[in-house]
């Protein structure tokens, strides 16, 4: 395929498979060590990323126009980018990287209430974090947000109660806020990346909701209980799942009104 043809074909709605599907997938053993454990996670990531690049060349050469907003502005803009899928997807990549940061934190100084069992769940829900945002990292290549330092002094990070309880708001919000940008993609590879990663998202709001208490893992206020939409997830726009994370950057302002809405 000569190079302009394959750029007009890469710019359409994309159908990779293979190694493109493969990285989007991350269910993984349990950490029982993060020392020992953590190497073939690292030398995963760092072959997932080499597979990214062929997604993130699709992006970087549709509708680019300008660098990241530089690190030290106090504002977050999803709408430099004249393409649409590059905007939402940096708006998940927001997400991962509050997610990741959260579960971070507390592996660094662990709750001495905090069963091992229960540390092991949270290194596996840290490692999937970490491995989701390097995804969506590299497939938006330059055109990635800057990496966000996040605030948590707004929760209680010495008790299980405390990091559960935040734990159950991140996860909740985000898996809802991947339902609602599902519909709005519109490359069909990317929808089936943000979809996967969705479904692994329901899977730790689960988790953590069964933790803090058993048997609401598809609690009335996270599964819609009656009408139509009876069985489904709840989805959350942009600008309700904002102002859920909005206490995590008490100094940062989002801007959201160029992200689409269904």
């Amino acid at each position: 395929m000569q190079p302009s043809a394959q750029g007009e074909y890469l710019c359409k709605p994309l159908r990779l498979g293979g190694r493109a599907d493969f990285i989007a997938m991350t269910d993984f053993p349990s950490l029982l060590s993060p020392a020992p454990g953590a190497l073939p996670r690292r030398t995963f990531l760092r072959v997932a990323g080499a597979s990214a690049a062929t997604v993130g060349l699709v992006l970087a050469g549709c509708g680019k126009t300008s660098d990241p907003t530089p690190a030290a502005t106090p504002t977050l803009n999803f709408g430099s980018n004249k393409n649409t899928d590059v905007r939402l997807l940096n708006y998940l990549l927001f997400i991962k990287q509050l997610e990741f940061a959260f579960y971070d934190k507390v592996g660094s100084a662990l709750p001495a209430d905090l069963p091992a069992a229960e540390q092991a769940h949270l290194r596996d829900l840290r490692e999937h974090e970490l491995i989701q945002q390097q995804t969506i990292g590299n497939i938006l290549s330059t055109n990635a947000i800057p990496q966000i330092t996040f605030d948590f002094t707004s929760v209680n990070l010495t008790t299980r109660a405390g990091v559960l309880a935040a734990a159950q708001t991140l996860e909740d919000t985000a898996s809802s806020a991947f339902l609602g940008v599902l519909p709005l993609l519109q490359s069909n590879t990317l929808f089936t990346l943000a979809a996967k990663m969705s479904s692994v998202e329901a899977r730790h709001a689960a988790l953590i909701r069964d933790l803090l208490v058993p048997g609401t893992f598809a609690g009335d206020d996270v599964v819609t209980a009656t009408g139509q939409q009876a069985g489904q997830a709840i989805a959350r726009t942009p600008a309700q799942a904002v102002a859920v994370f909005a206490p995590f950057l008490p100094t940062v302002t989002i801007t959201i009104d160029s992200l689409p809405t269904a």
